[in-house]
């Protein structure tokens, strides 16, 4: 099963490398020629003129060009869809989340199809991407000797930032987003803690139980004298009881005793981030970006 594997993925290595050089703007930039000196289409592309066939002839003389096969045609066009493909649902996907959802969708927990998505074209576009490149690519100084090899380069660099961000993501941000949502005390983003955040944490179905007073947050689950949440039966975790303390038959030390958790926070101040989450929104903008810089480095390989 392994070796069919093996023999196959060579096939298609041998299948689409193709000569050492092909008819690209490189070429009219190193001899200094228009497109038109070697096409009969000003523009390239097509048939040749007679400049254009001697040129071959001389690099056919020098063992730097192999007329592509109908086979190797076919299959270099079918890889090169692939790669187009997933490329485009690689970026529609963060374009759509990003600009029409915007990241907070995903800060919730990342969702499994848009995960799943993303992780195959990844993958597609990095096998389909190694193979296109070696068969443009004939050694490794092209990548700096050609403005080709520097686009390509700064293409590749770019995908590989893009996916260390996506590794980071599912690896180490995405496991504590849904523990997030699994749990009050996760949900808990920081020690400040504002009065809705502070409501979830009412001693009932499991929930830890907390109560403010006088500004702190204090744990009051395993307190024998606040079974469910419920204290004397008019008061109730998940509450601010500064003023209700205050006419209580003991003093504050019993409340003092208790682990302190947190600092209760005015509604209109936003308790800060963990770093994870942080972390999660900086890769969310960044990977927008690089989207728009790849785009802009296509655009420049292509069309300038």
């Amino acid at each position: 099963m392994r070796s069919n594997f093996v023999i196959s993925l060579l096939s298609l290595f041998l299948a689409i490398i193709p000569s050492l050089s092909s008819a690209t703007p490189d070429y009219a930039k190193q001899t200094g020629f228009e497109c038109g000196t070697c096409h009969v289409d000003a523009i390239g592309g097509g048939k040749l003129t007679t400049a254009g066939e001697q040129f071959i002839s001389d690099l056919k003389a020098k063992g730097q060009y192999r007329q592509l096969s109908m086979t190797q045609h076919m299959v270099r066009l079918v890889v090169g869809y692939l790669h187009m493909l997933a490329a485009v649902v690689w970026f529609g996907t963060i374009l759509y989340v990003h600009l029409l959802l915007k990241p907070a969708y995903a800060s919730k927990g990342l969702p499994r199809g848009e995960l799943r998505l993303g992780m195959l074209s990844m993958v597609v576009i990095a096998a389909t991407g190694t193979l296109l490149t070696i068969a443009r690519m004939p050694n490794l100084d092209a990548f700096i000797s050609t403005r080709f090899g520097v686009l390509l380069s700064i293409k590749i660099v770019l995908f590989l930032v893009m996916v260390t961000s996506a590794v980071i993501t599912i690896t180490y941000i995405g496991p504590r987003l849904r523990k997030k949502l699994k749990s009050p005390v996760a949900a808990l983003i920081s020690r400040d803690i504002t009065a809705e955040q502070l409501s979830h944490f009412d001693g009932k179905d499991g929930h830890p139980a907390y109560i403010a007073y006088k500004g702190m947050v204090y744990d009051i689950t395993n307190s024998r004298l606040w079974k469910n949440g419920a204290h004397m039966v008019k008061h109730h975790a998940g509450t601010d009881l500064t003023e209700a303390l205050g006419q209580a038959p003991h003093k504050e030390d019993k409340v003092l005793a208790m682990p302190q958790v947190g600092m209760l926070v005015a509604a209109d101040r936003k308790p800060e981030r963990p770093f994870h989450e942080r972390l999660f929104y900086f890769f969310a903008y960044m990977n927008l970006a690089l989207v728009f810089v790849i785009i802009f480095v296509i655009s420049l390989w292509r069309w300038w």
